[in-house]
């Protein structure tokens, strides 16, 4: 049954996706010469995603902490990353960051197109190259006055652990003086592990946005790094 209702579901994705690309070209059309930082489609881009999550009866997501992010100024949002699906619910935060993601990711029709229309970030990764290019950007975006949105362990956990993190979304931080927002994603990956298209039992799917990080509190990136880590790592080991 499960299998049956997976491929049923992906499908009604499938099908659903060209409606809602359109109505992203439109609202990037209406706002483009009023909304530099993209904020309202990224808003539409939310509520698709988010639309995914809330229509599938085998999920469950309650957010907790969602007020301590702001709505206005440059931060820095980094989140553990256990399945496809962190991608949906952290959507529904409706706060409007940019993502930095892998580039494979921009290259799927419609839903890479859109990422692009948005403004986020791509990123190969294992090449030297790219990853100048995207701490460039992310540094004009932080200028800007618009947050990132980062998995700092890099790719999705194979077994559940959580991974070192990698420092470039603190030293952006440190960099520019801005605050780390640690986000723990629990209970994504009974959903959908990395391997594998088939979804699984009902799940109770929670997002916690934990207290922020000063850069100022740390000696430098690596402590911040690690006080990061630690605080996802507790709130995973809380639940």
């Amino acid at each position: 049954m499960l299998r049956v209702f997976s491929w049923a579901f992906w499908a009604f994705i499938g099908v659903t996706c060209p409606v809602f690309f359109a109505g992203a070209l439109l609202v990037w059309l209406v706002t483009l010469p009023f909304d530099r930082r993209r904020v309202a489609l990224h808003l539409y881009s939310s509520a698709w995603a988010a639309f995914y999550v809330y229509v599938n009866p085998l999920w469950r997501l309650r957010i907790t902490g969602r007020d301590r992010l702001p709505w206005h100024g440059a931060a820095v949002l980094v989140a553990n990353h256990a399945s496809l699906i962190d991608i949906l619910v952290l959507f529904a935060l409706f706060r409007p960051f940019k993502w930095v993601s892998k580039q494979e990711i921009f290259r799927v029709p419609l839903i890479g197109w859109n990422m692009r229309l948005n403004g986020y970030v791509p990123v190969v990764r294992g090449s030297g190259a790219s990853v100048r290019r995207m701490m460039d950007l992310c540094n004009r975006l932080l200028d800007a006055g618009s947050p990132l949105m980062i998995f700092p362990e890099g790719r999705r956990t194979s077994d559940g652990a959580l991974q070192p993190f990698k420092d470039g979304a603190f030293d952006l931080a440190v960099r520019h003086g801005v605050p780390v927002f640690p986000i723990a994603v629990h209970g994504t990956r009974q959903a959908l592990p990395r391997h594998g298209v088939i979804l699984r039992e009902h799940i109770r799917a929670r997002i916690e946005v934990l207290p922020p990080l000063a850069p100022t509190d740390f000696p430098d990136v690596y402590a911040l790094r690690d006080a990061a880590r630690k605080s996802i790592a507790d709130a995973l080991a809380r639940s």
